[in-house]
């Protein structure tokens, strides 16, 4: 069921799909909107969870602001939502923006977060490869196209939107490895091998989780989520799944309990 909800004073559009199991939050990425992720990997998750999504302020059916785009806002938005609509813990799925996002909710307020998914995302600014987002690019014509056909804003804000994102993108987030060191929650870290986000920088938050695991998939970009939905979907699924940590034959990283 989708609807408008009052999140911290602002109408935010938000699906609950319900399902049989723990919530799950599907959290959308920049200049990109909940359906990207409740088409492609929402489906196989319903089978086994509550799936939710919400459109953050400034995408998809969620109206903007005057006010600026920074991810600690995204993180608050988010929050509430785990307050308001959730009602409390649930796990996190993130993509790019929304990955970004699940990091800070975990570092903000941990005993909201169960298990993390995070999905072509860093952890800082400079982790990721130089590519183009002028408003011509083929990309950001199509999600200045996805944009149109849902923002109560007008086709005219898009502009808008599009100079405030790619500020951020420019400028935020500033964590560090020691920032990210402080997750105590076990993280499943997914990119596909050919990711604007960096290997290098996703290997460096990785080895920074106390409790991280890593799936490099190959022939995928950062749409990931959309190129291989299954193999997305059932990693996501086992691992939610799982018993912590892992158990394996050779273990280095988790030859020791992490701390917490």
């Amino acid at each position: 069921m989708a609807e408008l909800v009052d999140i911290a004073g602002h109408p935010t559009w938000v699906e609950d799909r319900g399902g049989p199991g723990e919530p799950l939050l599907l959290l959308h990425g920049g200049l990109s909107n909940s359906d990207d992720l409740l088409r492609s990997i929402g489906p196989g998750l319903s089978e086994r969870f509550r799936v939710v999504a919400f459109d953050r302020r400034g995408h998809g059916y969620t109206a903007d602001t005057d006010a600026e785009f920074h991810y600690a806002d995204m993180a608050t938005e988010t929050v509430r939502v785990l307050e308001d609509v959730i009602g409390g813990r649930a796990h996190l799925v993130g993509w790019s923006d929304g990955g970004i996002v699940g990091l800070l909710v975990a570092l903000r307020r941990p005993e909201l977060v169960s298990k993390l998914v995070v999905i072509g995302t860093n952890y800082h600014y400079n982790g990721t490869v130089p590519f183009e987002m002028d408003q011509d690019s083929p990309i950001a014509q199509e999600l200045g196209k996805a944009y149109i056909e849902r923002s109560p804003d007008g086709p005219e804000h898009l502009e808008v939107v599009f100079g405030k994102s790619v500020a951020m993108f420019t400028s935020e987030p500033e964590l560090t490895t020691t920032d990210i060191a402080h997750i105590t929650q076990p993280v499943l870290v997914m990119v596909g091998d050919d990711d604007v986000v960096t290997l290098p920088h996703t290997l460096s938050l990785y080895e920074a989780l106390p409790q991280g695991q890593l799936a490099v998939i190959p022939g995928a970009s950062h749409g990931l989520p959309l190129e291989q939905p299954e193999v997305v979907t059932g990693l996501i699924a086992n691992f939610l799944a799982a018993e912590e940590p892992p158990r394996t034959f050779m273990p280095v990283r988790r030859a020791k309990p992490a701390e917490g």
